[in-house]
């Protein structure tokens, strides 16, 4: 292998940076680190990554090769004599045969694998106006620079490199471009002064590359007085030192920087953003090697805050428009169980569904409205136990809905949303696409939330979700158990007397019109525990609730029982009336009912965990929260 020897010292390069060492030092380093460029493509992409990948391959080398139609970038390290073969192989290549390499040593294998990749762009841009193997902008020399700064000259520095470079030095008075990636450069350079467009300007960066497409681009862009540093910053350091430099320079290898005098520094490199850390930053407690450091920690708020606000804006997506605002066919399922097993299908779904009625169901079948694996069915098939149909319903339009679903909270196990009403919380009825489940399935996608326990689509507040099957396996018993304390807030109708009460009554389970139920002697056992807040000049009350057993509408029932029924419930009237309407409409009065706490143990940590929902508009206690 030959070496450049000058005054008794070897010229070591790799990537983006030049290294010295005494000559007798390379014994100790056998591994030969090479890096090179150049925009000039191959005529035949995949036949030069075969057969570079092949050569790789057979010489045991590690690094990336990245070829394109522009050209070539590669870093590549191995035994000495290996690497050495990979570049007379390179330069034997027509379109290579001026490839310069830099070199540098090392004690061990820099690279754990070996990549030959094709992409689009040797350093990633996105501009195809910008062609660096035709048109680039002039070149100055180190020497040169460091006179102009010397005498002073009226020119400014344009520091092209990504901000976590920037902080670690970069030349005095220079302008950082302001960016965390090169590919953001262009939109970059519109923030630039418009009095540069007549200025002298010279870009800089590590070793230069990034320049071969940052000035061009500035001359597309107006600027008339456009030159980039030759070499980069470690050129300027091998010939000049450090003079009008100010602190180290980043190298993308393992050594994360060098000094003016192009000497390895102290500092490791965040593996999360990729900062050069200082001796300080290592002692941080923010420091946490392989996730964190200083410059990128996120305290839990912090990280929790991002997550959130992420997931708002694509439930504002989700929602505009409304899903089951554009027409589309809905299919319902419809599951044969073991007690229709050999029923006519006319009559199994008369009497699974006596609401419809059966003349519509006749209609759905002679309709082919009603299938069976794709298939039209007839009302006179044989049906077996665990048959499927499906019920489509062509032109659906849902009615709208309040979509303002917060995220209150997240982690790997649960969600935590603050409902808005009305809101369906599963499809039922009217509504399929307009409903809870369905739009966080959508915004959770592949990931399909379980719902730990529900509250009527007109109730607004706090919904608990599982996030996998494993945590709703954990979760749930702790319901049916009645381990999970649970507190509501109601707007009541009338002032009741005593300021904590009980209401026990048993709830029927035979559904009155609309599903609605009542307390019944022989009824389910319920209890409701409530206490007054307050009494209020307009005849209503604040009371909150807290619901021991889980039955449907048992709130409503229970204090529409007592002769206080919930104010805006379209169901639970007062003076005893109870009306078939269901789901509000989207401008109606609210009901009155807001799920306000819920205290459970969390499924992984085993700790008591309590979540609050928001208060409602009409709730005029605001210390409560």
């Amino acid at each position: 292998m030959q070496a450049v020897v000058a005054s008794g010292r070897i010229d070591l390069r790799d990537r983006d940076s030049t290294l010295t060492m005494n000559a007798q030092d390379t014994t100790l380093l056998p591994i030969l680190n090479i890096a090179a460029y150049q925009f000039s493509a191959p005529h035949d992409l995949q036949h030069q990554r075969r057969e570079l990948a092949t050569l790789c391959r057979r010489e045991r080398l590690k690094g990336t090769i990245l070829l394109s139609p522009e050209g070539i970038n590669l870093f590549v390290a191995g035994p000495v004599e290996s690497v050495e073969r990979l570049c007379q192989y390179l330069t034997g290549q027509p379109e290579w045969a001026d490839l310069e390499f830099k070199r540098s040593y090392s004690r061990e294998q820099p690279f754990r694998r070996m990549l030959v990749k094709i992409k689009k762009e040797i350093i990633a841009f996105g501009i195809d106006e910008v062609d660096p193997a035709h048109d680039t902008s002039p070149k100055l020399n180190a020497k040169t620079l460091k006179q102009w700064l010397d005498e002073g000259r009226d020119v400014a520095l344009l520091d092209v490199r990504n901000d976590y470079e920037v902080r670690l030095g970069t030349f005095d008075n220079a302008v950082p471009i302001g960016v965390n990636h090169f590919r953001d450069f262009p939109a970059a350079v519109q923030e630039l002064p418009e009095s540069w467009k007549d200025q002298p300007i010279v870009m800089f960066c590590t070793g230069g590359i990034r320049c071969e497409k940052a000035g061009p681009y500035l001359q597309m862009a107006g600027f008339q007085k456009v030159w980039q540093l030759d070499g980069g910053i470690l050129k300027y350091f091998e010939e000049c030192g450090g003079d009008h430099y100010t602190g180290d320079c980043f190298v993308f290898d393992q050594r994360v920087a060098l000094n003016s005098q192009l000497q390895e520094t102290a500092l490791e490199q965040c593996f999360a953003c990729r900062a050069a850390l200082t001796n300080d930053d290592q002692k941080s407690p923010h420091y946490v090697p392989g996730q964190s450091c200083p410059y990128c920690y996120q305290s839990d708020e912090e990280h929790q805050r991002q997550v959130l606000q992420r997931r708002h804006a694509a439930i504002a997506s989700a929602t505009t428009p409304l899903p089951g605002s554009v027409p589309y066919v809905n299919r319902r399922p419809i599951h044969i169980t073991a007690a229709y097993d050999g029923w006519f299908l006319i009559d199994a779904l008369d009497t699974m569904f006596p609401f419809v009625g059966r003349q519509r169901w006749e209609q759905h079948c002679r309709e082919g409205l009603l299938l069976h694996k794709e298939q039209p069915a007839s009302g006179d098939m044989r049906i077996v136990a665990g048959q499927r149909f499906e019920n489509l319903f062509p032109d659906t339009v849902e009615p709208d809905v309040n979509a303002e679903i917060r995220i209150l909270f997240e982690d790997d196990c649960l969600v935590a949303v603050n409902k808005p009403a009305p809101l369906p919380m599963h499809p039922c009825g009217r509504f399929n696409r307009n409903t809870l489940i369905s739009i966080l399935n959508g915004v959770y996608y592949p990931q399909k939330l379980r719902i730990a326990h529900r509250i009527d689509a007109n109730t607004s507040g706090l919904v608990l979700l599982s996030r996998t099957g494993t945590v709703a396996a954990r979760v749930q018993p702790q319901f049916e158990r009645r381990e999970v304390f649970k507190r509501y807030l109601a707007r009541v109708i009338g002032h009741p007397t005593d300021d904590a009460f009980v209401c026990d009554g048993s709830i029927g389970t035979r559904p009155r019109p609309a599903g609605a139920r009542v307390v019944e002697p022989d009824g389910q056992a319920s209890r409701t525990e409530c206490r007054v807040l307050e009494r209020l000049d307009d005849g209503t009350a604040l009371v909150e609730a807290q619901p021991i057993t889980g039955r449907t509408n048992q709130i409503r029932i229970h204090l529409w029982d007592r002769g206080f029924p919930i104010a805006g419930d379209p169901m639970y009237r007062p003076g005893g009336r109870i009306e078939a309407e269901q789901t509000l409409g989207i401008d109606a009065p609210p009901l009155c009912l807001h799920a306000w706490q819920i205290e459970l143990t969390h499924p992984r940590t085993c700790q008591r965990i309590r979540l609050t929902a928001p208060l409602p508009s009409w709730c005029p206690i605001a210390s409560l929260e």
